[in-house]
């Protein structure tokens, strides 16, 4: 049985921040479960009996050695993918870092990563659950996003 093919997985994403204000995205490898090619606000699936923030937690540390911390649910992404047969629910939270320096550790799963604006972020192919996680800074933060640093 496999998560989000044979039944309803659970992943879960991160909107990363840095002190600049600059996002922190990673552009899909053509191993990457879904959404290959296209840029990304990172994230992983959550394992059973795991907390949705550990899940997260802990994929970005295997996927790019960054310690981050959950700041707050940003949005929830019902993400189907009827072309690939997948159904998963994603919630997205918002995100600082509190150590490292971002590398890609899992070289067939991504391709490059930026850190960039909002504005710059708009003009790239997105992954589905990135444009609704976009759209919902967009609605909350109409002036730009908080300074998670104070």
């Amino acid at each position: 049985m496999q998560k989000g093919v044979d039944y309803i997985g659970v992943g879960v994403g991160a909107v990363i921040v840095n002190p600049e204000g600059k996002i922190f995205l990673n552009k899909r490898g053509l191993k990457a479960r879904n959404g290959a090619g296209k840029w990304d606000f990172p994230g992983g699936g959550v394992r059973f009996g795991e907390r949705v923030e550990d899940a997260l937690a802990r994929e970005i540390k295997e996927e790019f050695d960054l310690i981050i911390e959950a700041v707050e649910l940003l949005n929830v992404c019902n993400h189907i993918i009827p072309d690939e047969g997948q159904h998963w629910v994603s919630p997205t939270f918002l995100c600082r870092v509190k150590s490292g320096e971002a590398k890609i550790c899992e070289l067939e799963k991504c391709e490059a990563i930026d850190w960039l604006g909002l504005e710059e972020i708009e003009n790239l192919r997105l992954t589905e659950t990135t444009k609704q996680d976009l759209e919902a800074i967009k609605e909350k933060y109409p002036n730009g996003l908080p300074n998670l640093y104070k």
